[in-house]
């Protein structure tokens, strides 16, 4: 398939790793070959139907450890084999394992007990009296029980409570950290994980010839933890840059232009301030105001000219938008309106015809519901809209692209408006596949405002919003002399590099580890505390933890995680029992697209760890080997953590 044919004439590329991506797009569209080092397994892992058949015996789990292998999934494995015993295959299974609400009772519970009884019992199987008995047989059916745990419980009507053994943590962590390095990482087994080849994610989506301001902020770098949790685990992933490069805009740029006379570049020195006083002209001179709408008419005809001083428009604005990217470590391509609007006749078309689309008052609209608004995909006046683009790329999606996955970034006042545009691509047939064995699901990642100290959405004193640019680089600015106030032993180039990487990490991480769903408080001190739930107090942890490793530089890592790991104190194992937490971390935020998810697992980390510095002493004690390789381990999953999140690691502070 030729590139044009798949990305079209207007198709943008913005970082190396979309550069990847569409080489293989060129080659055929096979992006999972991008992924060669995930394991065999990747395909069956992913597919929720073929868990119970990967369901182990705890010898085989403790004997094959994986590098990321799942506690919460290795433990659901073994209940469901002495579910299975104990029923003699005579019921459904629906084995649930949650984390202890409660350390004192267990690492890990299982309440399935309950709802299996109530199910027996509708089908009047009298063999357990109650719930509780049947979770005690369960319990007593467990395989190698004493190897797996170090103790069960069953507490009130059936809740089943376990802690893992000293033994398999040991070698968890062990085998984690022996091949667990950056380039040879494979997240092994997760369960219950949607079955996908290929995900789309449309995030960003700034407006050409606009600034990016903090608005974009949230959509941007949520976009891309979700993108980098799918790739991380082998997913094929595109970004997409839904830019907004067409409509009325470029006619009022383009008609101010050619009044001032002269080239682009000579014109345009400042975007922004040139924008200004054309939407300035616009708002205050009809003449102005027709010219532009009659440019408009003419660069959708197609003229050459006004394509010429589009593009080139376009071209500068793009290059103030890559300058962000680059300053985020954001890698997307770029896929504007304009890219869609030859396929708008054909799609309003094809919902005609279906019936989906009507008439109603000289416009073509959707209605959901008899009573509600419609969604309007083509206005009175025969000109296309939002809508109408939206529901010309979903299809180009499913059809084109072949995505399995499709996920909308964008904020929480847009999901009506989503809403419509997925009921009609689902009455309109296009989410069933050909061969009808599956559907393509699709979501709206929603999120709220971001908000000043003062309560309301967060703006310049002026009340104009915040170019994205500015914040970025004032987080940059208060790290710089933070830095320099303190004695860092790094020379002013290492400063400036670390107070960077903080900076961003810091603007990152204060959006990242809210719930997306709700408005969060920007604040630049709270953000750049050492203290608390702050990429800095991350940071530092992972600067803490490579001193320490660097003062054990004359050993091999490698071969210490080749021997035993042995804890003796009760802060070790559950600094153990935490590094082995990441895989269901990813798996929730890929199920639940909440990157807050890692976020709190990342943070959880950093608090254990340095609970565990504070009570153990690593350097120079009896416990010294095994000490360091639960340092070790701590560091690369706190990197792992950090790359999806987009922050990069500091190795001395």
């Amino acid at each position: 398939m030729a590139v044009s044919s798949l990305c079209g004439s207007r198709s943008i590329l913005c970082g190396r790793h979309s550069s990847a991506a569409i080489d293989v797009l060129r080659k055929g569209g096979n992006l999972r070959k991008q992924f060669a080092a995930i394991p065999d397994g990747l395909r069956e892992r992913l597919r929720p139907s073929l868990f119970c058949k990967r369901a182990n015996t705890v010898k085989a789990a403790r004997s094959e450890p994986r590098v990321a292998d799942s506690l919460r999934a290795t433990v659901r494995s073994v209940f469901a084999e002495a579910a299975k015993s104990v029923l003699r295959g005579d019921s459904q299974l629906d084995i649930i394992i949650t984390e202890c609400a409660n350390q004192a009772l267990g690492d890990y519970q299982c309440n399935s007990a309950m709802s299996i009884f109530a199910d027996l019992k509708k089908k009047g199987d009298k063999r357990f009296v109650n719930p509780r008995s049947l979770a005690e047989a369960i319990v007593e059916a467990i395989p190698r029980k004493e190897e797996l745990f170090a103790k069960t419980s069953v507490a009130g009507p059936g809740f089943i409570n376990v802690t893992l053994s000293p033994v398999v943590l040991s070698e968890r962590v062990q085998y984690a950290a022996q091949n667990s390095a950056e380039k040879n990482f494979k997240l092994a087994e997760t369960s219950n994980a949607i079955f996908v080849r290929r995900v789309v994610v449309d995030y960003s989506s700034p407006n050409i010839a606009k600034e990016m301001h903090v608005g974009h902020l949230r959509s941007t770098i949520i976009g891309e933890t979700i993108c980098r949790a799918f790739e991380f685990v082998g997913i094929e992933t595109i970004r997409l840059n839904h830019v907004g490069d067409w409509g009325t805009q470029f006619g009022m740029l383009i008609t101010h232009l050619e009044d001032k006379g002269g080239s682009e570049k000579s014109q345009i020195g400042d975007l922004q301030a040139f924008y200004r006083e054309a939407k300035l002209r616009f708002d205050g001179d009809e003449d102005f105001k027709t010219r532009s709408q009659a440019a408009v008419v003419k660069l959708q005809a197609g003229d050459e000219r006004m394509l010429s001083r589009w593009k080139n428009i376009c071209e500068i604005s793009r290059r103030e938008f890559e300058e962000i990217y680059k300053m985020l470590d954001v890698s997307i391509l770029e896929r504007g309106e304009s890219f869609y609007n030859s396929m708008i006749p054909d799609v309003l078309e094809d919902l005609v015809q279906k019936k989906i689309a009507v008439r109603n008052e000289g416009a073509l609209c959707i209605f959901q519901n008899p009573d509600d608004p419609p969604l309007i995909c083509k206005k009175s006046d025969g000109g296309f809209n939002y809508a109408s683009t939206d529901l010309a790329a979903i299809r180009q999606r499913i059809t084109n692209l072949r995505a399995d996955w499709i996920i909308y970034v964008t904020d929480v006042g847009q999901s009506k408006h989503f809403e419509g545009v997925f009921d009609a691509a689902n009455r309109a047939g296009w989410l069933d596949r050909e061969n009808g064995d599956s559907r393509v699901r699709i979501d709206h990642v929603g999120f709220g405002l971001v908000m000043g100290e003062d309560g309301k959405r967060f703006r310049t004193r002026s009340g104009d919003t915040v170019p994205l640019k500015s914040l970025l680089l004032e987080a940059q600015s208060r790290c710089l002399e933070s830095l320099q106030s303190r004695e860092t032993g790094l020379d002013p180039d290492k400063i400036q590099e670390a107070s960077r990487a903080m900076g961003i990490g810091a603007v990152k991480y204060a959006d990242l580890h809210n719930n997306r769903l709700t408005n969060y408080l920007f604040s630049y001190d709270r953000m750049l505390d050492l203290k608390g739930n702050t990429a800095v107090y991350l940071l530092y942890t992972h600067a803490r933890i490579s001193s320490v490793l660097a003062r054990a530089a004359h050993k091999d890592i490698a071969s210490l995680c080749m021997n035993d790991v042995v804890f003796t104190e009760e802060k070790e194992r559950m600094l153990a029992l935490t590094i082995l937490k990441f895989p269901n971390a990813v798996e929730s935020l890929i199920q639940e697209l909440l990157p807050s998810r890692l976020c709190d697992y990342a943070y959880n980390l950093c608090v254990t760890f340095n609970e565990f510095y504070g009570s153990c002493k690593v350097i120079g004690s009896e416990e010294e080997n095994s000490r360091l390789v639960l340092c070790h381990a701590t560091a690369v999953y706190l990197r792992h953590s950090f790359h999806i999140l987009g922050m990069k690691p500091l190795y001395k502070l």
